[in-house]
């Protein structure tokens, strides 16, 4: 797993400076180091404002004490990461930072990233479940209504 992220972070590195190399053939050194000293000015202005405006549903949870799993955590995320690849120089990172830190495109993001992520822990999908409701169940703290059921079909299941 380690050797395999080198090799990416490798990949993506090189990919950065053979598209900077171009640029810079295409519009001249000057042009090219204005564009990405503009693009990392851009990045902090995007990741200050997403930020504040991402945060602000996350501080009205923690403050009524509900704070729980919801897209505003995923947004918060992909708006970090979005803006850490804008600071950085190089234009490939930029591109795949605007994705992340434009509200429009977070969700094509979003679901890209959870597509990915179920794949590699091997998820399919919902597991479906065919139950049938029986009567309470007496305990000693009281009735339970106990629901019966079956998996329909381990593939679902996490391996």
């Amino acid at each position: 797993m380690a050797h395999r992220v080198r090799v990416l972070a490798g990949l993506w590195a090189l990919a950065e400076i053979v598209v900077f190399a171009l640029v810079a053939a295409w519009i001249g050194v000057g042009w090219t180091l204005l564009a990405a000293l503009a693009t990392t000015v851009l990045g902090w202005t995007l990741v200050a404002r997403q930020m504040r405006d991402v945060t602000a549903p996350l501080r009205a949870q923690a403050r009524g004490g509900t704070l729980q799993r919801s897209r505003a955590a995923t947004d918060a995320g992909l708006v970090a990461a979005g803006g850490v690849l804008m600071v950085l120089p190089g234009f490939l990172g930029d591109v795949v930072g605007l994705l992340c830190l434009l509200p429009p495109t977070r969700p094509l993001v979003r679901a890209a990233v959870g597509r990915g992520l179920a794949a590699k822990l091997g998820v399919a999908g919902p597991v479906r479940v065919r139950s049938t409701r029986v009567e309470t169940f007496p305990r000693p703290e009281g009735p339970v209504r106990v629901i019966e059921g079956e998996v329909a079909g381990e593939s679902h299941l996490i391996r």
